[in-house]
């Protein structure tokens, strides 16, 4: 980001387009709001004094020449009609209404999230870029920052996806169903699909849903959502809820396993188990690989399996 100089002297760009071709007029207009340059008349821009920006100005004034029109570049100083504290307001303008803009945009998926990684790569990739052309340090630069960054903290906090009230009975037949839980699948609802596709029904299906407004159809089950079939019930997650009403605690190494995922999602630190961080850090690595469910989902399965065997393993030689 270039900083202006106290003296704010001026970099402008004065031109003149020809009428054809039509796109010109458009095309340059989108480059001089791409280098965050303001118009303080008709066909003159200016930017703050500085090598970089009278180098990019250069470069369009050799474009505009080169396509058959007019251009001058100078250095100015006000002098009367118009002075320096009104120029950088026209430059705060623009850019608090880029920061407004992103402060709105992340304001909404705040209301709608939780937000996907590509959504919030999206708006920091625009803040950088707003940023970039802030010259002057805009007011509006706070708030959106502010925004992002509560956006960013949401993204891997916790809903309560408790049941009010947990099942007295699980289902006998939990084959040949649709399991279905809420998208962006993170630590707990890996390991349950995990967990269902390997243990409960090798043909399961999974349809990954928005939970806020989500009734269930006939033949499927849900997890980790709230009030859902297999969810939080007490103190457990929702991959030790499964182990539990599917009869699967004679299996020492599911759980190992299920200690493991009630730390990383409940984060209370009951079994703090040395495997933790471990599997913690391979989970967190493939979610920020893709945001494709099903293939979060694919790659965990191995390194599961792997953790699985390990501890069958260890349990076999004791």
């Amino acid at each position: 980001m270039t900083r202006a100089t106290p003296s704010n002297e001026w970099i402008a760009l004065l031109h003149q387009l020809p009428t054809k071709p039509p796109y010109l007029r458009v095309k340059i207009w989108r480059r001089l709001q791409a280098i965050g340059a303001v118009a303080i008349k008709n066909a003159v821009h200016v930017l703050p004094k500085a090598p970089e920006h009278e180098a990019t100005l250069q470069e369009l004034l050799d474009e505009i020449t080169a396509s058959g029109g007019e251009a001058i570049l100078i250095e100015a100083k006000l002098l009367s009609g118009m002075n320096d504290s009104d120029v950088r307001a026209l430059f705060d303008g623009a850019r608090d209404a880029d920061y407004d803009e992103i402060t709105q945009s992340a304001r909404r998926l705040l209301e709608t999230g939780p937000a996907t990684g590509s959504e919030i790569a999206r708006l920091q990739k625009r803040m950088s870029e707003v940023l970039a052309l802030d010259y002057f340090g805009t007011v509006g630069r706070h708030d959106a920052e502010i925004a992002l960054a509560e956006l960013d903290r949401r993204r891997y906090e916790h809903p309560d996806v408790s049941r009010a009230v947990p099942l007295a009975e699980q289902p006998l037949d939990l084959r040949s169903k649709v399991w279905v839980t809420r998208s962006g699948v993170h630590v707990d609802r890996i390991a349950c699909a995990w967990l269902v596709r390997r243990f409960v029904d090798p043909n399961a299906t999974f349809k990954f849903v928005d939970a806020r407004s989500y009734l269930p159809g006939p033949g499927e089950l849900r997890f980790d959502m709230a009030d859902a079939e297999f969810t939080h019930e007490d103190d457990r997650c929702s991959f030790e809820t499964i182990v539990l009403r599917a009869g699967l605690l004679d299996d020492p190494a599911l759980v190992a396993i299920g200690e493991i995922i009630h730390d990383l999602d409940i984060a209370d630190r009951k079994f703090n188990r040395p495997e933790t961080p471990g599997l913690g850090a391979i989970l967190s690595g493939i979610c920020a690989s893709t945001e494709d469910d099903q293939q979060r989902i694919a790659q965990a399965s191995e390194a599961l399996n792997q953790f699985h065997a390990f501890f069958s393993a260890r349990k076999a030689g004791q």
